[in-house]
């Protein structure tokens, strides 16, 4: 039976690296994926998944205006196994909508990846939405760079100081974000951040 999936994580903790995992899968049994990327992730190009450990491969990008269930009706054919949606915290709360009805209506499973909050500890729309109405949640984790307790969240850096305010979408890599437990987001060790 078909479920609409949410794993989330701190960033750094391999989400990427597991859709891509997925994929291969999926693929591996002669069976298709809809690979899905957000227009506005562009970090390694535009319609690129990209893994930290350098693995890569095109994408479907899709804008805040597509209609995801519309795009995917339009693609089904017989050996389309499942949707997987990366960096899915930006999309909307119509899109993450039309991904249930794609789990609902087109009995096809849709799986989402990417993280739950913003640097600044606020829920992303999408997120938000997914974890309202997904089937499953799964959490992955990943260290905390200061003290290697599970991290929860990110910290934005810039120019070696810790960043608690600004525009919720800075796309940005390893340069940018440190992943952290919730003690040091508050209390980063300052001589431990990265000069850019």
């Amino acid at each position: 039976m078909a479920q609409l999936y949410f794993e989330y994580g701190a960033m750094g903790s391999g989400k990427s690296i597991e859709i891509l995992k997925v994929a291969h899968n999926y693929e591996s049994q002669d069976k298709e994926v809809l690979l899905l990327t957000p227009l506005v992730d562009d970090r390694d190009g535009i319609g690129v998944i990209a893994s930290r450990i350098g693995l890569k491969r095109p994408a479907t990008v899709v804008d805040e205006n597509e209609n995801l269930y519309e795009m995917i009706q339009d693609r089904q054919n017989a050996k389309l196994a499942a949707v997987l949606v990366d960096e899915a915290q930006f999309l909307t709360a119509n899109q993450v909508d039309q991904l249930a009805y794609v789990v609902d209506d087109l009995g096809l499973p849709v799986m989402a990846f990417g993280l739950k909050q913003d640097a600044f500890n606020h829920l992303f729309e999408g997120s938000r939405r997914l974890l309202e109405i997904a089937d499953k949640l799964e959490e992955m984790k990943t260290i905390c760079s200061f003290c290697g307790k599970k991290a929860t969240t990110q910290l934005r850096i810039a120019n070696g100081q810790p960043q608690y305010s600004g525009n919720q979408v800075q796309i940005g890599g390893d340069e940018s974000y440190l992943p952290t437990c919730r003690k040091h987001w508050y209390h980063p060790v300052l001589e431990m951040i990265p000069k850019n």
